[in-house]
């Protein structure tokens, strides 16, 4: 059997990659902006960058006459400011990356636009959101493929960019452009609304794709689910929903209509209660902690899973606004418009999305986000399903060619096996006479001026070559961190254990434990907080016949006494005791000497005079580890690298 290419398959290759790039984009935009704040504590300057989220308006500017040559000149510039992102530093990729997506989001209206002109049939919609699809599929692959990190923005790896680039380029050379004809413009106020609400649900889609989907480690986080499980149901719901499409339904409209409905409210109220479930009530009262965050039953899973079988639903309402949209030929300025007001959907759902996790930080509207991860994603998810109340043809999503299935099914083989073999094989562990700690705040894996600086980390990590690794500052499966997983990535690159905690619904600190050996009973508490939400991890390792109970924590600034006297209250009585990370408390305060009374400073314990023996004499230590009285220190160090803002504390602690 001989396959054939369509002519408007092109057109998908090109829209998938353009929408990939414009995913990769946005993160490397939102991340970029984040990382000013996270440098200042603040609200940066470089906020401002956000405007260029309203490109859109231009088109109520740009000459008609001009806005097709426009449009034939914006996949380029996403195209080039892609390649370009990832080279250069966080101030010019600030700058670099918003050019992109500004573009992006005016290529889009454009692109609708030009589809509108030309295309009776509407099979150039069809391969829009059928582009989307293949878009997904390839950041999902990508992902799984860096262990969490978008692999084709990295290293060597960024050939894979180069190639899709090229892919795209030869695509949209060979590209047969419609005809215009004449455009009829919405001028009825009910027309405008409708567009409105359409171009709403279109944005809803991308929304919830580049924020959450395309990145599968950010759905694993919200509930620790097992990451390969998470990626085999999000594939089994892709190639599921391809197949159908392959085959052909068959229904009648009515049947259609009845069934994307139920979909999708299927699918939003499995994702919010989902996060609802994971979206804890903490006590008022400060006699009310320390509070375990309860155990996870495989009952609160399976929403999760229900969720991602359903993602089809995103790309399905995708297709159809398209559809209606370019039905409705819509003048630029009218398309201008619309897209305008949903620029400013983007804005309020990305700074929604970020305030859930430094609340702390933003005056006035701040605290009104705390404890509210679930709604943000409630409202992104109504706006994908709403606007379906605005399609006025019966839903027909059109046939799918054998081509396609096999690329989509190819693609989630790729995905399932690449996290197959990226994914951290620990050894046996080799008994030994000692064991290394590690404690390192990774300040969202940047540098201490502010540069990406994952690997620059990891090499620290690898140097040290720990038993025990405490990570704090570690929260990067959001938006606001590039939605990577770095603690993923630092596991599976040095073949350790890991536990992370608490979920990333919570919006605390990321905190996480690395371990040579295997972690039990992993648990994680949370303190009394009156600002930023703070957590401790507690696990148990065992070296040979001698059991340790490991703590791995991040307090608020300044320390509160309050929070450390809850992970004190949980430590009291215990033995072979490490509890480990930025406490952000010095020596000289009440809660240190509150510490020290119950366990012994172990930098301390090797250097009385508080000098090692190269003459290093840290200042402003808030970085510490803490050890019960019983365990003797062979070395302890604190390796001040650029790698970080904090440096990192190492103890060699003598086995019994």
């Amino acid at each position: 059997m001989t396959l054939t290419v369509r002519r408007h398959d092109g057109d998908t290759i090109a829209f998938a990659v353009l929408l990939l790039f414009f995913f990769q984009l946005l993160s490397e935009f939102v991340e970029a902006i984040y990382a000013f704040g996270l440098l200042g504590t603040g609200i940066p300057s470089e906020i401002a960058a956000v405007l260029l989220l309203f490109a859109p308006v231009l088109l109520l500017l740009v000459p008609q006459t001009a806005e097709g040559r426009a449009a034939r000149l914006l996949p380029w510039v996403i195209i080039v400011c892609r390649l370009v992102a990832v080279l250069v530093n966080t101030r010019a990729r600030l700058i670099i990356s918003g050019v992109g997506v500004g573009s992006s989001l005016l290529w889009l209206p454009s692109e609708l636009h030009q589809l509108g002109s030309g295309d009776a049939d509407g099979d150039g919609a069809h391969h829009l959101g059928l582009g989307l699809l293949v878009a997904l599929m390839l950041s999902v692959a990508l992902r799984a493929a860096g262990s969490g990190l978008d692999v084709s923005t990295r290293g060597i790896s960024q050939l894979i960019g180069w190639l899709l680039a090229g892919v795209a380029v030869l695509a949209l050379t060979r590209r047969e452009r419609p005809t215009s004809g004449p455009a009829r413009a919405v001028t009825a106020a009910g027309s405008f609304g409708r567009l409105v609400v359409l171009t709403l649900g279109l944005s809803s889609a991308l929304i919830l794709s580049v924020f959450v989907f395309a990145s599968p480690n950010v759905v694993a986080r919200w509930t620790e689910a097992n990451y390969l499980a998470v990626i085999i149901t999000l594939v089994v719901g892709m190639v599921g929903y391809v197949v159908a499409r392959a085959l052909g339904l068959g229904l009648p409209a009515r049947a259609r209509r009845g069934l994307l409905w139920a979909a999708n409210l299927l699918f939003v109220v499995a994702l919010t209660v989902t996060l609802r479930t994971h979206q804890l009530r903490f006590p008022s009262d400060p006699a009310g902690y320390p509070s375990y965050a309860p155990d996870v039953a495989l009952i609160h899973q399976i929403p999760l899973f229900v969720t991602l079988l359903l993602v089809p639903c995103i790309v399905a309402d995708f297709s159809l606004y398209v559809r209606e949209i370019v039905a409705s030929r819509p003048s630029p300025r009218t398309l201008g418009g619309a897209f305008t007001v949903s620029s400013l959907f983007w804005l309020l759902m990305i700074f929604g999305h970020v305030f859930t996790t430094v609340y702390d930080y933003i005056p006035v509207v701040g605290p009104a986000f705390r404890d509210g991860f679930w709604w943000v994603h409630l409202a992104a998810g109504l706006g994908v399903m709403l606007p379906l109340l605005a399609v006025r043809r019966a839903p027909s999503l059109g046939l799918l060619s054998p081509v396609w299935v096999g690329a989509i099914a190819l693609l989630g083989v790729v995905a399932v096996g690449a996290v197959l073999v990226t994914a951290a094989r620990p050894g046996e562990p080799v008994p030994a006479s000692t064991l290394t700690v590690l404690t390192y705040n990774i300040q969202q894996g940047y540098t201490a001026d502010g540069q990406k600086g994952v690997d620059d980390q990891l090499a620290v990590l690898r140097a040290v070559d720990a038993d025990l690794i405490g990570l704090q500052e570690s929260d990067t499966n959001r938006i606001s961190g590039g939605n990577a997983d770095i603690v993923r990535y630092f596991a599976d690159a040095l073949d350790m254990h890991a536990t992370y905690g608490p979920t990333t619904v919570v919006g605390t600190f990321g905190i996480a434990l690395l371990s040579k050996y295997p972690i039990e009973q992993p648990r994680t508490f949370f303190m009394y907080s009156e600002g930023e939400q703070t957590a401790t991890i507690e696990a148990r390792i065992r070296v040979g016949e001698v059991a340790y109970d490991v703590f791995v924590t991040h307090l608020g600034n300044g320390g509160p006494i309050v929070q450390q006297e809850a992970v004190l209250k949980i430590v009291q009585g215990r033995q072979n005791v490490i509890l480990m990370g930025d406490l952000n408390f010095r020596p000289e305060t009440p809660q240190y000497a509150l510490t020290t009374a119950l366990l012994g400073d172990a930098w301390l314990r090797r250097w009385p005079e508080g000098v090692d023996d190269q003459g290093a004499r840290p200042e402003k230590r808030i970085d510490h580890i803490f050890i019960s009285p019983e365990l003797q220190v062979e070395d302890g160090r604190y390796l001040d690298e650029p790698a970080s803002d904090h440096p990192a504390l190492m103890a060699i602690l003598r086995v019994p």
